[in-house]
């Protein structure tokens, strides 16, 4: 067994004990880090299968980003265990068999890949060492898939807009400041000097009072 195929089987082990974790977890933020260890460890068999922009983008979004909101999100809440373990064993059993269906779709679709004719398999390593992995991807997004692309990158600036605005908008419930009043405010309208003595007299008067009272 030589050192890439020992390191995969490492990868691979971990990532199951990981993925097993997330669901047996009593702590959900132990269950949201556990799945970010599971991701690492997918990246890095991505990155011995010589998929490194999959391993990349695994690791930038779901790591960086979606498991990043995930953890302030589960943190901020007040999650009550006992309520969601209620029911669990009620629907094990339906649960169970829709995991049973789709490890068995996954086993099939996994075997008919390595049933691959070792012809194939050859032909497309020598492929894979000729050209780069990411290289390959962005010759064929930019080329064939343009439009496509196109069309998702417009979706994504429109739900960026979207969100900006409905972020924006005036509420009854809520302060709203005016940009542009800030920027035309002068310093007159903010500080107002006053100008007075650093020592005051006391009168006769207010004297004789203070020793009335004492």
């Amino acid at each position: 067994m030589d050192a890439i195929t020992g390191l995969f089987y490492f990868f691979a082990a971990v990532l199951l004990f990981s993925a097993f974790r997330v669901i047996t977890a009593r702590n959900p933020v132990h269950a949201a880090l556990f799945l970010v260890l599971a991701f690492f460890q997918a990246a890095a068999i991505w990155i011995l299968l010589k998929a490194e922009f999959l391993a990349i983008t695994l690791v930038l979004v779901y790591v960086g980003a979606v498991m990043v909101l995930f953890l302030f999100v589960v943190m901020m809440l007040d999650i009550n265990m006992d309520g969601v373990r209620k029911g669990f064993w009620k629907h094990f059993p339906l649960a169970g068999m829709v995991g049973v269906v789709i490890a068995l779709e996954m086993s099939y679709v996994l075997m008919g890949g390595f049933r691959e004719p070792p012809k194939l398999a050859s032909a497309a390593g020598q492929i894979g060492d000729q050209v780069s992995n990411t290289k390959a991807l962005g010759v064929l997004l930019y080329s064939e898939y343009i439009y496509p692309l196109e069309i998702a990158a417009v979706i994504l600036l429109v739900a960026i807009i979207a969100a900006i605005a409905l972020t924006l908008r005036e509420r009854k419930d809520s302060k709203h400041t005016n940009a542009a009043d800030q920027v035309r405010v002068k310093r007159g309208d903010r500080v107002s000097l006053v100008k007075m003595k650093s020592v005051v007299v006391a009168s006769p008067a207010s004297t004789t009072a203070e020793e009335k009272q004492s």
